[in-house]
């Protein structure tokens, strides 16, 4: 094995790159480890994202790390608090020193004989190449120079301004103006109260409704524990009462989807009165959790609908006219802008170019194991949250069990790790998701199988268990030594 730059070299210093960053430090102290950045600040997607009312879709209690106790008290916080929170977590461990930023990486080679990745990256002072032992992708699972921006006939036409949220611009005035929000999602759902408290008037246009619910934005039991117990206790106890509550309500979502719709329909009405259309506007057509669940911090939405400072429309667009959008149904729309909150556009790991001996990577040949390695990437984790719970979560399971195995193949003398599923094995979606963004990149991205290790649960204290406790040798993670000739389905399948 041939002498390295570094051990570990983490891709983004996002919240996923920062968890990577502490868990090194702590759980492998003695792996040489940078993380490049292709930005010029930590934050990830809360340094990109700028648009009115940004804030977290889950609490964060759950959504902070698990090391780094959330003290500010919101449950839902706002965009500024949470890039504050990542930058003062990285700047308190001294992870800061190990970033090196305006590194965008574009490619990364493996190599059996040497058992060490090769990575490019650009710079402003031109391509930089480094070589590391082990990767940990952190870049996200979006672009970030773009988002998903469907054609609209006649956006030539609209005489006002059409602005993604993901180019949102921080001084982007929109006081007095008329707003229409197109989607119906968790930014959808953020824009339209936090725009209706200074636009004369905003709508949002969605083509099929989502499921929306109020929650407090203050934490009774978390406030009161924090009274009277230790800062660190108080907020371990509070991650888990949370993070039994959000399993709970999935799995009653799962199990009875008809109660949990009838439920979140009474207390709509209840908050908009019997007079308003809730079938029309708030009966989704699939079953609750069967897409991501929206969250209205103190029923801030309903409020903005109830105050007339917003209103809503379930409708298809014709087409974008000067003076607005005209729908389906013949009605139009007036607005000076126009917002197409319509998702993101999904690019696993950045994008980056893998190649295994030569052999180019195909993420939808592959298979993810524990929902944290790829079959066929040797040496290469990938932080990937949940769908139905605080991203986070898993983040930190998985940047445990990464040290796990450092550590594991420095005392067994391994140089590399690489799963390998079962020739058997049964494919299935690697996420089991309606909404738009996953089944427009389903095609490119990898699978998984329906038995463990090859099936993610989408349940903490599952992953818990076996990625914290498990046995790292468990017959579908192979540990080798430099040079040795890979028998894996990839390269069978490059043969």
């Amino acid at each position: 094995m041939t002498e390295t730059d570094l051990d570990v070299l983490v891709v983004g210093a996002g919240i996923s790159g920062i968890a990577a960053g502490y868990h090194l430090q702590k759980r492998a102290p003695d792996q040489r480890y940078a993380i490049l950045e292709a930005r010029e600040a930590v934050g990830g997607t809360w340094d990109l994202f700028r648009y009115p009312g940004i804030r977290s879709d889950s609490d964060m209690y759950t959504f902070g790390f698990a090391f780094r106790p959330w003290t500010d008290g919101k449950v839902f916080a706002d965009g500024p608090s949470i890039r504050h929170y990542v930058r003062d977590t990285a700047e308190r461990h001294d992870i800061m020193e190990k970033i090196r930023f305006g590194h965008r990486v574009v490619s990364a080679a493996w190599n059996t004989g040497a058992a060490h990745w090769t990575v490019r990256a650009e710079t402003a002072s031109g391509p930089v190449t480094l070589t590391a032992k082990f990767l940990v992708m952190c870049s996200g699972y979006y672009r970030y120079d773009r988002g998903h921006e469907p054609e609209f006939e006649g956006a030539s036409d609209f005489a006002g301004e059409i602005i993604h949220p993901q180019k949102w611009r921080e001084d982007q005035a929109y006081a007095g103006k008329r707003v229409a929000v197109i989607g119906s999602g968790a930014t959808a759902v953020t824009l339209v109260p936090a725009m209706a408290e200074e636009a004369a008037h905003v709508t949002m246009i969605q083509r099929s409704p989502t499921y929306i619910a109020g929650r407090p934005s203050r934490d009774v039991i978390a406030d009161t524990l924090r009274k009277i117990l230790p800062e660190k206790s108080a907020y371990a106890i509070s991650r888990t009462k949370n993070i039994a509550l959000s399993i709970l309500f999935y799995e009653m979502a799962q199990r009875w989807p008809g109660y949990i719709r009838k439920q979140i329909k009474t207390y709509i009405r209840g908050e908009l009165g019997e007079d308003f259309d809730v079938d029309r506007h708030f009966t989704p057509d699939y079953d609750p959790w069967n897409q991501r669940f929206c969250l209205a911090p103190d029923g801030d939405f309903f409020a903005a609908l109830k105050g007339g400072k917003a209103d809503i429309r379930t409708d298809t667009i014709e087409r974008f006219v000067p003076e607005g959008v005209r729908l389906s149904s013949g009605e139009t729309v007036e607005a000076d802008i126009i917002i197409p909150a319509t998702g993101l556009d999904i690019l696993l790991m950045g994008g980056i170019e893998l190649t295994v001996d030569g052999q180019v990577w195909n993420a939808a040949e592959h298979f993810a194991y524990r929902g944290m390695m790829l079959s066929g990437l040797p040496n290469l984790a990938i932080c990937f949250g949940y769908t139905n719970a605080s991203w986070t979560l898993k983040i930190d399971l998985t940047c445990e069990r990464v040290c796990r195995l450092l550590n594991h193949m420095a005392r067994e003398g391994c140089d590399y790790c690489v799963p390998e599923p079962p020739k058997d094995i049964e494919p299935a979606p690697l996420l089991d998701f309606s909404s738009g963004y996953i089944q427009r990149a389903i095609d490119r991205m990898p699978r998984q199988g329906t038995k463990p290790p090859w099936r993610a649960y989408q349940n903490y204290f599952q992953d818990m268990l076996a990625i914290r406790y498990g046995r790292l040798e468990d017959g579908a993670l192979a540990f080798r030594r430099a040079g040795d000739v890979r028998t894996d389905s990839f390269a069978e399948a490059a043969e």
